[in-house]
């Protein structure tokens, strides 16, 4: 096992190091100057060249590239070239609202998702399954932010169970707050529930057909029973690798149900940093969310040796 994490470590170190140059140049080649941009056309030169130099945008790419890397390993992410403060400020205030909706979503996704796949599986070809089947597609078949402005009509504008947007702040109570976060969770839980259910069901019947899964069947266990005690462990790693994928999605990805609630959440920030031309924001940003998805993917790896003993002895 520990071979295996050591191997998986490296492989972090340097899918980070790659994900940094690409982010960075990607960056550099978008046209145009950002003093130039901030100080608007009419402004003189000498503003602009006071500007560039203050932003650090006179050094070289090398110079640059090593300042803004060394810079996030000590916690300095640089200052915003719009709100002129700290980026790890904006970030840190961000994740308040983007970090729980996205584990609150991926908990009802994942509540909903595993024993609607397992019974699915267990009932293949019967009535329940083709439910199941059913209202997945239809669920991955509707886009999420007209999910939830449906949402939205039905119980904040009519019922009024829960506010139509905005975030009142942590210091506000827990319970209001997780009532704001609500309504875009379940936007958000809606589809991924349905890939997860769809993939934990083919996963499980591709368990249940294996010898092994026969065997318990020949000995008296009925399909429930294989299905509980022996299918569903087995069929995990597809569902982990899924899980793992919706995480990221969930956390880089929310762009549109944030603005859809008015949540003030990182893909809400990307959005403003990319319309003001507010780069050091975006790449930043970007650099934290691609590190997380490379993160999640890691502790993906190491839940695939935790359920699979063969992983781990061919390490």
């Amino acid at each position: 096992m520990l071979r295996y994490t050591l191997s998986r470590l490296v492989s972090l170190g340097l899918s980070l190091v790659v994900a940094s140059l690409v982010i960075f140049a990607v960056i550099e080649v978008i046209p145009g100057d950002p003093a130039s941009f901030m100080l608007g056309m009419n402004a003189a030169d000498d503003t602009v060249a006071a500007l560039r130099e203050q932003l650090g945008l006179n050094g070289t790419l090398a110079e640059r590239y090593l300042a803004w890397v060394g810079g996030m390993l000590l916690g300095d992410f640089g200052v915003s070239y719009t709100y002129r403060v700290p980026v790890a400020d904006l970030i840190a205030a961000r994740m308040q609202v983007s970090v729980p909706l996205t584990v609150y979503a991926l908990v009802l996704s994942t509540s909903i998702a595993i024993p609607v796949g397992l019974i699915a599986a267990a009932r293949q070809g019967k009535a329940t399954d083709l439910a199941v089947m059913a209202t997945t597609q239809m669920g991955v078949a509707v886009p999420n932010f007209w999910f939830a402005m449906i949402l939205v009509l039905i119980f904040a504008v009519n019922l009024r169970w829960f506010p139509s947007g905005g975030f009142p702040g942590w210091d506000k109570g827990v319970w209001l707050n997780l009532k704001a976060l609500t309504l875009p969770a379940i936007a958000l839980a809606l589809p991924q529930a349905s890939i997860l259910a769809r993939v934990m069901r083919s996963s499980v019947l591709e368990t249940l057909s294996q010898d092994y899964i026969r065997t318990a069947r020949a000995k008296g266990l009925t399909r429930t029973q294989a299905v509980l005690r022996h299918a569903f462990r087995n069929a995990l790693i597809p569902v982990l690798t899924i899980l793992g994928l919706q995480f990221s999605f969930l956390l880089a990805g929310a762009i549109i149900i944030e603005n859809v609630f008015f949540l003030p959440g990182l893909g809400r920030l990307i959005f403003q940093g990319i319309t003001q031309r507010d780069l050091i924001v975006v790449e930043s940003v970007v650099m934290l969310l691609v590190g997380a998805v490379i993160v999640v993917n890691f502790l993906v790896d190491l839940a695939y040796a935790a359920v699979d003993p063969r992983l781990r002895a061919r390490a």
